[in-house]
């Protein structure tokens, strides 16, 4: 049973609303940019990135397990997770250099969000060069050196105050907030193909409803 047929039969197990919500959604999310977590380890941090992702139309996120396991917060991620497709990076010796090659294949440019001789501000990112793929590091060490020497570009967010950085979650909100408006309101071509959209309306749906796997194998298997 092919995609297709799986979202119509699951579609009559949610109403009719809701599954015009899911359509309405999934018009708006991109993979052109993809966000990356390095080693973050504060709940509440990690819980809020992810509800900036959902919110903000940011698919997918990549969570590099090296030292600290990605715990995330129920009642700051308010079931963000749900929604998103999230990749985890934690069985390798060397996961942040593995996950680096990987999105790299995949023709991502990897973009360290830090200050760094060869960075631009926020503001003169050019994101019309093709997707990217935005690195945030670890709470206090920040980036490791792995994406300092293997980072295609850097970007930072332009500051006034005395304090050396923003929180990371207000990093991630501010940078996404700036570049997918302006990805949207450009000629990119930042939208999910057809197959894309309907794997992810797959998945809401079986994330949605209860015993789902069963009721497609009956439904099947009845044919």
């Amino acid at each position: 049973m092919n995609t297709k047929e799986q979202i119509e039969i699951l579609q009559n197990f949610i109403t009719v609303e809701r599954f015009s919500k899911f359509q309405q959604i999934i018009q708006d999310r991109t993979r052109y940019l993809t966000v990356v977590l390095e080693d973050i380890y504060q709940s509440h941090n990690a819980s809020a990135v992810l509800r900036s992702c959902e919110l903000l139309g940011v698919q997918d996120v990549h969570i590099i397990e090296n030292k600290n396991k990605y715990e995330v917060n129920p009642d700051v991620a308010l079931g963000s997770s749900k929604w998103l497709s999230l990749y985890k990076y934690k069985y390798e010796q060397n996961n942040t250099l593995n996950t680096i090659k990987h999105l790299k294949e995949q023709g991502y440019r990897i973009v360290a969000t830090t200050p760094h001789k060869n960075d631009v501000e926020l503001n003169d990112f050019q994101p019309e060069k093709g997707k990217f793929a935005l690195v945030f590091g670890s709470e206090l060490p920040g980036i490791s050196d792995v994406v300092l020497n293997n980072a295609d570009e850097f970007v930072k967010i332009k500051m006034y105050g005395f304090t050396e950085s923003f929180n990371i979650s207000v990093s991630v909100a501010v940078i996404l907030h700036n570049l997918t408006q302006r990805i949207r309101n450009s000629e990119i071509n930042w939208q999910l193909t057809e197959t894309e959209k309907n794997e992810i309306l797959l998945q809401w749906l079986k994330n949605s409803i209860k015993g789902s796997e069963k009721i497609i194998k009956k439904l099947a298997d009845g044919k």
